[in-house]
């Protein structure tokens, strides 16, 4: 099953590249609002997703796990957190976490 649509099949996008981006256009907003209200926000784009996953919309589905994924950056930004950096050491550089949940 392909699940890349014809106009997204040629992006090449980083998880760096992606993570700067939100930095570079939110970060003054997102340190003045500060980490506790930051993860209240996540929270909330977890429950959209969470309803969007529950229907048929792909286009929902599309937005909200992007949400997600936009504000799971900003609280690394916040953090001082590189999300690349630490999907690799998390994921890749010993040979991933030992079992599963």
């Amino acid at each position: 099953m392909n699940t890349k649509s014809e106009s997204t099949a040629n992006i090449d996008l980083t998880i760096a590249a992606f993570q700067n981006h939100i930095r570079e256009k939110y970060s003054q907003r997102d340190i003045e609002r500060g980490s506790a209200a930051t993860f209240v926000w996540f929270i909330e784009e977890i429950g959209e997703l969470a309803t969007a996953i529950q229907g048929q919309d792909q286009a929902n589905k599309r937005e909200e796990f992007a949400d997600v994924f936009a504000w799971l950056c900003t609280l690394a930004n916040i953090h001082g957190i590189d999300m690349a950096q630490a999907i690799h050491e998390k994921y890749f550089a010993s040979g991933g976490p030992e079992g599963f949940k």
